[in-house]
C-alpha cells in the first residue's frame, strides 16, 4: 500500500515518518522517495561516529530508507544555498522548513527491527513476517 505524505513546517522529518507509519498500525515501511526543504539537518557521513549539524536552508534532493517499529535507517542527499551537496544517514532534528513530500510503501504483515550483526558491528535490518507464511513470489 502506497501513502503519499506531506509534512508541515517545523516537523521533525524522521520522527514524523516513524509516527505516520505507527499511526497506520504498521511496523514496516520503505521510503520510496522524498523531496522538500529543511531548516537544519542532522547527517552522519559514511563511516563517521559523529553527526554533523548542517544549518539551513537546505533542499532535500533525495530521501530513501526503511522505517520500522524499532528504528529507522534513512539516507538523504541535501543541497545548501550554494548548491553544494552532501549525503548520509539522516538523524533526528531535521526540521521541515517549508514542506516535505514523501512517498511511503507500507508493508502490512511485516515487522522491521534493527538487531546487532556480528559481521558489520552495527544494528542491521531484520524483516520478519508475522502470521501466516507470506505469499509466494511469482516470476
Amino acid at each position: 500500500m502506497y501513502w503519499p505524505l506531506r509534512l508541515q513546517p517545523g516537523t521533525d522529518l524522521r520522527r514524523a515518518l516513524e509516527a505516520a507509519v505507527a499511526q497506520r498500525g504498521c511496523e514496516a515501511a520503505f521510503v520510496l522517495g522524498g523531496i522538500g526543504s529543511l531548516g537544519e539537518a542532522q547527517l552522519r557521513l559514511a563511516g563517521a561516529d559523529v553527526t554533523l549539524v548542517l544549518p539551513g536552508p537546505l533542499e532535500v534532493l533525495t530521501l530513501s530508507g526503511s522505517v520500522g517499529a524499532k528504528g529507522s535507517h534513512l539516507h538523504a542527499s541535501l543541497s545548501d544555498a550554494q548548491g553544494r551537496v552532501l549525503g548520509g544517514h539522516l538523524g533526528y532534528g531535521c526540521g521541515v522548513r517549508t514542506t516535505a513530500e514523501v512517498l511511503l510503501a507500507l508493508l502490512p504483515g511485516w515487522r522491521f527491527t534493527r538487531e546487532p550483526d556480528a559481521a558489520t558491528g552495527y544494528d542491521e535490518l531484520v524483516a520478519r513476517w508475522q502470521g501466516a507464511p507470506p505469499p509466494a513470489v511469482q516470476g
